[in-house]
C-alpha cells in the first residue's frame, strides 16, 4: 500500500445496479488491476443480478450488499463508484463521509456519475464532503475519454494550435428518443429535463476540447450563458399517454412536463483573454437509429468533427427479418429493420473503457484523476446558468450569486 493508494488491484464497490452501472461493468472488462468487489442497490433483484454478472465475467468476487453501510464497513472496498439515481447521490456521499470520518471503512476514493448533483448547492456539498473526508474524488464524464475525442484533441492541440492559435468554438449535440427509467423524466427527482440529463455531457466535452492539455478546466473563465428550452414531443397528448402507460402512470407530461429539447450558448475567456464559445443542443425528441452524439471543434485554420452514428460497421436487415425490440445494435435503438449503424464497442466508443482505466490507475497511484468533483461543480454551475437564462428569457452574466441557491422550475417541489 502507498499513501492513499494501493499497489495491488483496486477493489470497487458500486452504489446502483442499473443501466449506467452495467455500462461500467462492460467497460471494466478492458481494465487491468481492478476487482468489482461489491454492489449495493435498493432493489434486491438488481443488485443480485449485477453481482452474478460481475462474477460470471471474472471481475469478482462480487458481493451484493443489502445496505450501503454493510458494503462500506466490509473491509473489502477501496473505492466507490456512485451510479445511483441523481436524487440519491448526496445522501450516499454523506454516508461515505460519515464512515470515513468514523474510521470504519477502508474506502479512500470515490467517483460519481454525471451530473454530480441536481443543483449548485448540492454539488458544492458533494465536493465539501469528499475533501473533508480526505477522499480522492473523480467526476465520471465518459465523453472526455472517448477515443475519438482523445485522439482528435491531441492532434488539434499538437499540430494546429501552435501554428495558428487556440480553438474558439466547440459544438456538442446529444440526442435520443427518451430515457429508460421513470425517474429520469421527473424534474424533481432528476433535477430537470433533457438539459440536466444530457447537456452535462455536452458542455463538459466541449470545455475539454477548448482547454489546453495540462491546464485545469477552470482555466477557461465562464462569462455568460444563454439558453432556450421546450417540450416539443412528449407533451403532445398521444405521446404523453404513451409515456404515462410506459411508466405505470408515474409520469404525466400533460400536467407536469420537463423539457425534451434544450439549446445553450456559453461564452468563456481563455487565459490569453480571447473569447471562446460552447454551443450545445440536447433532445429527447430525436427518432433516428439510436443515440446520436456529435462534436465539433473549430479554430482559425482547422476543424475537428465526430458523429457516433457514422460507424464503420452497418448491417442491413430486410422486412423479411423480424425480431423483438432491443438495443443490441446501438443504445436507444429505434428500429430492427433497414440499414442500421452498429457500434461494435459501445463502452469504448462512448469513453467508458478509457475513463475507468484512467480512474482505476489514478486511485491506485494515490492521486486525483484528470476529472474531479471540482470539475463536476463547474458543470452544474454551467447548467444552472443555462436554466436561469431560459427561465428569465435573457443572457446571464457570470459569476452570478443567484445560482448558489437556484433550482430550475421543473425541479422545484410540487405545491402541497
Amino acid at each position: 500500500m502507498t499513501a492513499n493508494g494501493k499497489s495491488g488491484p483496486l477493489n470497487i464497490g458500486f452504489i446502483g445496479a442499473g443501466f449506467m452501472a452495467h455500462f461500467h461493468l462492460r467497460a471494466l472488462l478492458g481494465v487491468r488491476n481492478v476487482i468489482v468487489a461489491g454492489v449495493f442497490s435498493v432493489t434486491a433483484e438488481h443488485r443480485e443480478a449485477f453481482a452474478r454478472q460481475a462474477n460470471a465475467e471474472g471481475l469478482g468476487p462480487c458481493v451484493a450488499y443489502p445496505d450501503l453501510q454493510s458494503m462500506l464497513r466490509s473491509g473489502t472496498i477501496d473505492a466507490v463508484w456512485i451510479a445511483s439515481p441523481n436524487f440519491t447521490r448526496l445522501a450516499a456521499m454523506r454516508e461515505i463521509h460519515a464512515a470515513r470520518k468514523a474510521g470504519v471503512t477502508t474506502v479512500f476514493a470515490v467517483a460519481c456519475e454525471k451530473p454530480l448533483a441536481r443543483t449548485l448547492g448540492e454539488a458544492r456539498e458533494m465536493l465539501r464532503l469528499a475533501e473533508d473526508a480526505g477522499l480522492l474524488h473523480g467526476y465520471l464524464e465518459n465523453q472526455l475519454f472517448s477515443t475519438a475525442v482523445q485522439r482528435g484533441r491531441d492532434i488539434v492541440w499538437r499540430r494546429a494550435v501552435p501554428n495558428c492559435g487556440r480553438p474558439y468554438l466547440a459544438r456538442a449535440t446529444e440526442e435520443h428518443s427518451g430515457p429508460h427509467e421513470p425517474w429520469f423524466w421527473d424534474g424533481e427527482r432528476q433535477g430537470g429535463g433533457v438539459l440536466s440529463d444530457m447537456m452535462c455531457h455536452s458542455v463538459e466535452a466541449a470545455r475539454f476540447l477548448l482547454t489546453r492539455p495540462g491546464d485545469a478546466r477552470n482555466s477557461l473563465r465562464l462569462v455568460s450563458a444563454s439558453a432556450t428550452v421546450s417540450t416539443l414531443k412528449w407533451s403532445r397528448p398521444v405521446y404523453a399517454a404513451a409515456l404515462r402507460e410506459r411508466t405505470g402512470g408515474e409520469i404525466d407530461y400533460l400536467t407536469r412536463p420537463a423539457e425534451d429539447f434544450a439549446r445553450g450558448l456559453l461564452t468563456l475567456r481563455d487565459p490569453d483573454g480571447n473569447e471562446a464559445v460552447i454551443e450545445a443542443t440536447t433532445s429527447w425528441a430525436y427518432v433516428g437509429p439510436g443515440l446520436r452524439i456529435t462534436l465539433e471543434l473549430l479554430g482559425p485554420e482547422y476543424a475537428m468533427e465526430f458523429n457516433s452514428l457514422s460507424t464503420g460497421l452497418k448491417v442491413f436487415l430486410s422486412r423479411a427479418v423480424t425480431g423483438s425490440a432491443g438495443e443490441d445494435l446501438v443504445e436507444k435503438q429505434n428500429a430492427e429493420q433497414g440499414l442500421m449503424p452498429v457500434l461494435d464497442d459501445e463502452a469504448g466508443i462512448y469513453g467508458y473503457t478509457l475513463e475507468n482505466r484512467h480512474f482505476v490507475e489514478a486511485f491506485r497511484a494515490g492521486r486525483q484523476p484528470d476529472e474531479t468533483f471540482e470539475d463536476g461543480v463547474g458543470v452544474v454551475e454551467m447548467l444552472m446558468a443555462l436554466y436561469r437564462s431560459a427561465e428569465l428569457g435573457c443572457t446571464i452574466a457570470l459569476p452570478d450569486p443567484e445560482l448558489e441557491s437556484y433550482v430550475p422550475p421543473v425541479a422545484r417541489p410540487r405545491a402541497a
